[in-house]
């Protein structure tokens, strides 16, 4: 994956409203959810949902389809795989230590210095 695509990925990422959303669609897998759901459940109003959705858009990370009168979106699951894969391939050069954190039991959560 080229660095400006993960660079504008990590962008995107970088928003405590946009993680939110990114991990709400997760949740979703392919079915996805309306935006007026993603709304409420953000607690966030549809002009501000509508500039969030943009920036992921743009970055390629997730995507909407039109069911009817809604618009439902979903995590490009791919690219957010590709993006990973960068940051521990390319950039971390698949260190074993930072693999082995990734790796971890969801569960346990890493202890703070």
């Amino acid at each position: 994956m080229e660095q400006s695509r993960v660079l504008a990925a990590l962008a995107a990422l970088a928003n405590g409203t946009r993680l939110e959303l990114v991990r709400a669609l997760i949740g979703r897998g392919p079915a996805g959810m309306p935006a007026g759901e993603i709304a409420r459940h953000l607690d966030v109003s549809a002009s501000r949902l509508s500039f969030h959705l943009a920036q992921l858009e743009q970055a390629g990370l997730i995507s909407g389809r039109r069911e009817s009168r809604n618009v439902i979106y979903t995590v490009d699951t791919a690219r957010m795989g590709h993006v990973i894969g960068y940051l521990l391939n390319d950039c971390c050069r698949s260190d074993p230590e930072v693999c082995a954190c990734c790796a971890a039991d969801a569960s346990s959560t890493p202890k703070a210095p």
